[in-house]
């Protein structure tokens, strides 16, 4: 069953069409990729699925579990269970790690900090007040949001970029969180240029010039993505020549 249903997207901004006719449906409980260069308009998808202020005059619907969503602000959404982990985390000085966990919580208790920061590989001894700020790497920070989220239990989570700005041992926690939340029952949404991320996905949806190119499998699109997008010198922001193929 789709959870969510993006219908006829189509978005400007700046005069320049990003999102060309958009039409995916998001199955519910499951995990998803999309994948596509640097440009694609992966990430403009993201904060429109999330309502971002700047990214909510778009053509089309978007549909939530049989309910349109597209006039709703971040807020409303938040409160159906919609949630973003950033590409770059936000800092928050004065903030403790362990009140910014607890702060969007379903269970506000410090033993639920304490769980969600061991999931993700972090010692709660050492967090609980260490404040969200430049003190943390960016490793770090990423560890601590993917926390916030698991405290959450989101019934649908975008991820941007996960992989972005951390190590290998990091990138490996970050993928055991994307595991936990689906066994949570969460829809994880990724976000991603990246085949080691795409791969911890079943479903995957290729983007280029703000277009659906095709979908499938991972597996399938896995192939797809590397003999024919990696090499591909598409602008970061395209032009309408470009997105339409003229």
């Amino acid at each position: 069953m789709a959870m969510l249903e993006l219908k006829s997207i189509n978005l400007n901004l700046g005069g320049k069409p990003i999102l060309s006719n958009v039409n995916i449906d998001f199955w519910e409980g499951h995990v998803h990729a999309v994948v596509g260069p640097n440009g694609a308009g992966k990430s403009t998808l993201a904060n429109v699925i999330m309502g971002l202020e700047g990214y909510r005059k778009v053509e089309g619907d978007i549909i939530f579990n049989g309910t349109s969503i597209k006039d709703m602000g971040i807020a409303e959404r938040a409160k159906l269970g919609i949630t973003l982990g950033w590409q770059e985390p936000a800092r928050y000085e004065g903030l403790t790690v362990g009140k910014f966990i607890m702060a969007s919580a379903k269970d506000k208790s410090v033993d639920t900090a304490k769980d969600v920061l061991e999931m993700v590989g972090l010692n709660p001894e050492d967090y609980l007040q260490r404040a969200v700020d430049k003190t943390l790497s960016g490793g770090e920070r990423k560890k601590v949001e993917l926390a916030s989220i698991l405290a959450m239990r989101p019934r649908l989570v975008l991820l941007d970029e996960p992989d972005s700005g951390i190590d290998v041992s990091s990138l490996e926690k970050i993928f055991d969180g994307i595991k936990l939340l689906r066994s949570f029952g969460s829809t994880v949404i990724l976000i991603t240029h990246s085949i080691a991320v795409m791969k911890q996905a079943e479903h995957a949806f290729l983007f280029c010039g703000g277009k659906l190119v095709t979908k499938g499998s991972a597996d399938k699109i896995e192939g797809f993505f590397e003999g024919e997008c990696l090499p591909c010198e598409h602008k970061n922001a395209p032009d309408e020549g470009d997105i339409y193929g003229n």
